[in-house]
């Protein structure tokens, strides 16, 4: 489902003379191959590269050489339109700040994709009330973001993620801003549609527990896997 291939990224500093502005190659040769339908933890110190290779997987950014796969497709050799259906039909994103639009209800958060992707309103309503009704959220449809729980609002989040269908689920820090026991609910909630939909997985974590909870954690030191284990 995705594979890289000597990844590189690198981040330009600002000023170009100063040894402290010199740059940092966040992600450096990385080769990776994640099947369908694995669950996967990305683990390592802060400024690791971890993020960096969640973004380059759901082509956020750019790699600057390397090649990635996602789903057979070559990113580098899509166009900005095709990179962005790859996007849209292939990836869905979890946020730690969940990333909702705060003016908008629950349904109407969930809906938004849907309407971008030209959904008929009925079907999109539809849809919209299926994924909240899978995320246990029936009863908080007309809810706006600020009226919600924490973890009320990332199950919005991950039903608005589940929106296209997507085979592919990133999450970046998805328990980071949530008490301990709501983290563990969020994450039995991923776990649980990980099962259920056969989506592959790959969370970004600081937390022991959820890495542990992966079949599979991949450890990121200084831009390059330095660690990768199945349980």
């Amino acid at each position: 489902m995705i594979q890289l291939h000597r990844v590189t990224k690198r981040f330009e500093g600002k000023g170009a003379k100063s040894p402290s502005r010199q740059g940092i190659t966040a992600v450096n040769e990385v080769t990776l191959m994640i099947p369908r339908g694995q669950m996967v933890s990305v683990v390592g110190p802060s400024g690791s590269g971890k993020s960096t290779l969640l973004n380059l997987i759901g082509a956020l950014d750019h790699a600057d050489a390397g090649d990635i796969q996602v789903d057979g497709q070559s990113l580098a050799a899509l166009s900005d339109d095709a990179l962005t259906r790859v996007r849209r039909d292939k990836v869905g994103f979890i946020f730690q700040f969940f990333n909702l639009l705060p003016s908008l209800t629950c349904l109407e958060n969930v809906a938004l994709p849907l309407h971008l992707r030209g959904w008929p309103r009925a079907r999109v309503v539809e849809r919209a009330r299926e994924l909240l009704s899978m995320v246990q959220l029936d009863d908080r449809i007309g809810h706006l973001p600020d009226e919600l729980s924490g973890g009320q609002r990332q199950r919005v989040a991950i039903a608005r993620a589940l929106s296209g269908g997507p085979p592919i689920l990133l999450a970046d820090e998805p328990t980071g801003n949530l008490d301990t026991r709501t983290g563990q609910e969020i994450l039995g909630l991923i776990h649980d549609l990980h099962v259920r939909l056969g989506s592959t997985v790959v969370i970004v974590t600081h937390d022991a527990g959820v890495a542990q909870s992966c079949e599979r954690t991949i450890e990121i030191r200084d831009g390059r896997i330095s660690g990768d284990s199945v349980r």
